[in-house]
């Protein structure tokens, strides 16, 4: 028989033991779905860019804010979620894990690893949009970004916190430049990020093993929004990259973020628009066009010393139809760039390759942060190849040419030989300097055309086992004094004497 007593103390303790878990949650339902695009009723108090979850687990991005409802775009498939599910508030922006956790890793731009190598363990998430740093936190470019490819690095330099335009047809080797920069900055400390946005898979993958065969993965990220990925993805891919990036440049370290490309980009973006029915403008883009590669390429900077000095330089891709640079997405990235670097199809086929178009291409600022070395050799090259260039379709016409006219054709071809280079074999900087110095000096002028390649391999060889004070010279001091640049003529005329006495 239980006694009352017991009764009594037995509720007791259970109400003392009773605690309230009351949670108070802010949900919505679906009026809507397709295409990607949720229109959710009810979520008055849900903030732009912030994610969502919908009664299957998949998770939203809310981008339109309307007087009745508000748009979300998928992230993932649309497929479970049915008209009047539930649709609950995280209170989070769009963020993405940061730090050295990521480098060797591929990710999506949510952060979730897609490289088969377990969980990315770290703390830190930065939000996808953040504001860029202000003019005060900045300080002019003057530390250079060595690519190794001879015809950029000198003519058409890239300083740390600089934004450079890759620009050209498809298939005229812009990723095969951004993959040569990626190897070049192996001793250099730099975090490089390369977001791939609407490429194949097998694109992703070939880069991922050529940079893995190299080393190269070690310090870099790759942030990969493929063509099976929804447009969402694709739109968050280039922001995701630079939240990674700005990580390094806010605690003084150095990133190189890519983006490959945002043609593609501006199309995604154009898909999300148009099915939220936001009204369309020139090509059918939304009026904010401009303003979503701006806000994304302004956060590359190079920070004052005195907040750490860090720096974020942007590369964009964009790819043009049949050369045409006067395009909208073209003319509106070239607008907000420091610079672009042009490639030409005619070019790439002639067999010059990387494919520059030297009259096209430009860097607004990188002089400043060029080496003094490399200046002394390339100030007049950019001048020499224009003329040559010019001198070349008048040749083709005449009939008799001076001796004069002949030597500067003869000179401008050796040049374009020289700064030929094949992929994967980015060079370092004094390496370029005695190679264009060469050319330059005339030591190539009496070299047939097509062994000047053979020439300069072997030159550098030479220099490397019998003369290696000059490089180290030329690296350290990154400046060609008088002297150096005698002993380095002594240099080439052994070569050229050791070359010329065999049989």
């Amino acid at each position: 028989m239980l006694k009352p007593e017991e009764v009594t103390q037995a509720i007791q303790k259970e109400i003392q033991r009773y605690e309230t878990k009351l949670e108070m949650q802010s949900v919505g339902y679906v009026l809507q779905v397709g295409d990607g695009i949720a229109r959710v009723y009810g979520l008055d108090e849900v903030m732009a860019g912030e994610l969502v979850t919908f009664h299957d687990g998949t998770t939203g991005l809310v981008l339109n804010l309307e007087p009745h409802h508000v748009g979300v775009v998928i992230l993932g498939e649309d497929c479970g979620i049915k008209e009047g599910g539930q649709v609950k508030r995280t209170g989070k922006i769009a963020q993405v894990p940061v730090g050295d956790a990521l480098k060797g890793r591929v990710i999506n731009p949510l952060g979730e690893p897609l490289d088969g190598k377990g969980p990315i363990v770290t703390k830190k998430t930065r939000p996808i949009e953040s504001l860029p740093p202000s003019v005060v936190q900045r300080q002019p470019v003057k530390e250079p970004l060595q690519t190794g490819i001879k015809s950029i690095d000198a003519m058409i330099p890239i300083g740390r916190g600089q934004r450079e335009l890759i620009i050209g047809d498809r298939q005229t080797g812009k990723t095969a430049i951004l993959i040569d920069t990626i190897l070049n900055q192996k001793t250099t400390g730099v975090h490089c990020i390369y977001v791939a946005i609407g490429q194949k898979l097998s694109s992703v993958v070939a880069l991922t093993e050529t940079l893995e065969k190299y080393g190269a993965m070690e310090y870099t990220t790759i942030v990969s929004a493929s063509s099976d990925d929804p447009a969402p993805l694709q739109y968050l891919a280039p922001y995701a990259g630079a939240a990674i990036g700005e990580e390094s440049m806010l605690t003084g370290k150095h990133a190189l973020v890519m983006y490959d490309d945002l043609s593609k980009h501006a199309v995604a973006y154009r898909e999300i628009s148009l099915l939220l029915q936001r009204p369309p403008g020139r090509e059918a883009y939304p009026g904010d066009v401009f303003y979503l590669h701006s806000r994304l390429l302004e956060r590359a900077a190079k920070m004052r010393e005195d907040l750490g000095g860090g720096s974020l330089t942007a590369l964009p891709v964009i790819e043009t139809q049949l050369g045409d640079i006067s395009a909208y997405i073209p003319t509106n990235v070239i607008s907000i760039t420091d610079g672009q670097i042009y490639l030409e199809g005619d070019l790439f086929y002639a067999g010059v390759r990387p494919a520059i178009n030297v009259g096209l291409s430009v860097s607004r600022v990188g002089g400043n942060a060029q080496t003094k070395a490399m200046k002394q050799v390339a100030g007049m090259l950019r001048l020499a190849l224009a003329q040559y260039r010019e001198l070349q379709a008048f040749a083709q016409l005449a009939t008799d040419l001076d001796k004069a006219t002949k030597d500067q054709l003869t000179r401008g071809e050796r040049m374009v030989e020289i700064l030929k280079q094949t992929d994967l074999h980015p060079l370092p900087l004094e390496k370029q300097v005695v190679s264009i110095f060469a050319g330059n000096e005339g030591f190539l002028d009496d070299i047939p055309a097509s062994r000047v390649r053979i020439f300069e391999k072997n030159l550098l060889d030479f220099i490397d086992k019998n003369y290696q004070e000059i490089s180290l010279e030329i690296a350290e001091k990154k400046v060609l004094s008088d002297t150096l640049k005698e002993n380095l003529k002594q240099a080439i005329t052994k070569f050229k004497s050791t070359i010329d006495n065999r049989p």
